[in-house]
């Protein structure tokens, strides 16, 4: 249970934007890759996972296999012309008007290579969880690199860093991260000392896992505890969430305050209105209190737009609520 459970978390983290169906990963030829070499005139040499690749300096036809790659991207100015998605989940609230989605190849650890090929790719960005066993192939696709995404994943500034890094974009990266950490402090400064004793839980539930919390080795852990904000006994620690929370469990969801995530599908919504009749649950300070806020996939999510959607409803609710 415990490995199905990590697949479906590494599957998810950043991903929730776009319908498509999950292609499967064909078995094609792919042609030598020494037009690949004659093609790259001018190239920079990066250091990843698989090794070393020498890719172009300004890369325009950029395939992203992971969606959270292809978001970020686009905050560090560079444009990508294909991901991959996850199909049943709708498109994230936190991105409308912000991003407009862009072609699929397939799923995440069964992109369609064939499609990917005849799209002309100069650049394929991979991902250590899936794509080490596809290197050899996507590399004779075109230049491809494959970044730090082990279970359970870096920081979201390391990811960040790391993407800035392989795209020449380490400046602007920088000044996104910046901008994280003003915004960090000015809502310190907003808080005053009630962040020292306020506690916040973090969970979220599903149709296919139940219930979870989140643990501070997660990345809104991390912001949470960035900005000093305390977290109930049971989620403290170095650990990502805690999995296949019983409603006798129920307690360990208490808080003086309950982020509850959503991921916006029918059936996860479901199951929350099924756990919300549950006399365990109108049990809890925080309900009894009303500090429950139903919030979005961004905070599951770690790509920049998801962690400053995080900050906005800290500040929401910490802050401008009373």
């Amino acid at each position: 249970m415990r490995n199905a459970v990590c697949r479906f978390f590494c599957l998810l983290l950043f991903s929730i934007f776009t319908n498509a169906s999950i292609s499967a990963c064909s078995v094609v030829s792919i042609p030598n890759n020494t037009h690949i070499q004659q093609a790259i005139t001018d190239c920079r040499t990066v250091q990843h996972v698989m090794g070393s690749t020498c890719i172009p300096r300004n890369p325009q036809r950029i395939v992203m296999l992971r969606e959270d790659y292809w978001i970020n991207s686009l905050k560090l100015g560079v444009q990508s012309i294909a991901t991959v998605s996850v199909p049943g989940f709708p498109f994230a609230k936190y991105l409308e008007g912000k991003v407009d989605p862009i072609e699929s190849v397939g799923g995440y650890g069964s992109p369609n290579l064939e499609k990917i090929l005849s799209l002309h790719p100069d650049l394929v960005l991979a991902e250590s969880s899936y794509s080490e066993n596809l290197y050899k192939q996507l590399s004779q696709i075109a230049p491809t690199v494959v970044l730090n995404m082990s279970f359970p994943s870096p920081p979201w500034e390391d990811q960040l860093k790391e993407l800035a890094y392989v795209l020449d974009k380490e400046a602007a990266g920088k000044q996104l991260i910046n901008e994280y950490w003003r915004r960090v402090e000015e809502l310190k400064q907003a808080l005053g000392d009630r962040r020292h004793h306020l506690k916040v839980s973090i969970a979220n539930t599903s149709s296919e896992y139940g219930i979870w919390s989140y643990g501070e080795k997660h990345h809104a852990g991390e912001i949470l505890q960035d900005i000093g904000l305390q977290r109930p006994e049971s989620q403290r620690g170095d650990f990502f969430y805690i999995e296949n929370i019983s409603k006798e469990k129920t307690s360990d969801l208490d808080g003086d305050v309950l982020f509850f995530v959503s991921w916006e599908r029918e059936n996860d919504q479901k199951t929350l209105e099924k756990l919300k009749q549950s006399p365990l649950w109108a049990r809890l300070n925080v309900v009894q209190r009303d500090q429950v806020h139903l919030v979005g996939a961004h905070w599951h999510n770690s790509d920049i737009f998801a962690i400053n959607a995080i900050l906005d409803d800290l500040f929401k609710y910490l802050v401008d609520t009373p």
